[in-house]
């Protein structure tokens, strides 16, 4: 029985997932929608969880970063010689 309280679990995130992946706007829309719901219930942890996260860059979606800190200097990496 637990074993399928863990699958619907990992199925319902996974869902969750590819739902923002492939509809971002609709995601921010819908997360908005249930965090205000939420903040009108006066369940305020909840709200401030699901209420998304404000878009920096090329609008999101694609992966890049949204914080403002610059992206750490990578090491150059150098062949082995070996002699």
């Amino acid at each position: 029985m637990i074993e399928y309280l863990i699958i619907a679990v990992l199925v319902i995130w996974s869902a969750l997932v590819v739902f923002k992946k492939v509809f971002p706007k609709t995601a921010t829309r819908t997360f908005m929608a249930l965090s205000e719901r939420c903040e009108q219930q006066g369940w305020h942890a909840l709200a401030k969880y699901l209420k998304p996260k404000m878009v920096a860059g090329c609008g999101g979606g694609c992966g890049c970063s949204t914080e403002d800190k610059p992206a750490p200097k990578t090491q150059e990496i150098k062949p082995v010689k070996w002699h």
